[in-house]
């Protein structure tokens, strides 16, 4: 009754080393995808501005527009998302940077 684990373990723990480098590249495609995720939140807004709702029905208005507003709001976080994402990968890569000058500097001495 007592089974072992059959699934094989794969100990592969490949973690590449964090550069100023990489994480400015990373920064730069966050901010990039932010600024293209903001851009499609901006077009969306406006198409949903642009066309009204047609109905007489107090709770078809309430429901699309409830439906707006959530579609919108999530595009929102998104570009929220990825753009506190590139300011935290930039501040990583100048925290990296000095570490890497101050650590130098100290061996020159």
């Amino acid at each position: 009754m007592s089974e072992q684990n059959l699934t094989p373990q794969t100990d592969t723990k490949t973690q590449s080393a964090t550069s100023p480098l990489r994480c400015l590249t990373g920064a730069v495609i966050s901010g990039g995808m932010a600024y293209a995720v903001y851009s499609l939140m901006i077009a969306i807004a406006t198409n949903f501005a642009t066309k009204p709702i047609h109905s007489i029905n107090p709770l078809v208005v309430k429901i699309s527009s409830a439906v707006r507003t959530l579609v919108v709001g999530v595009v929102a976080l998104g570009s929220g998302i990825f753009g506190i994402v590139a300011i935290g990968l930039l501040a990583l890569g100048v925290q990296l940077l000095v570490q890497e000058l101050t650590k130098q500097k100290s061996s020159e001495n």
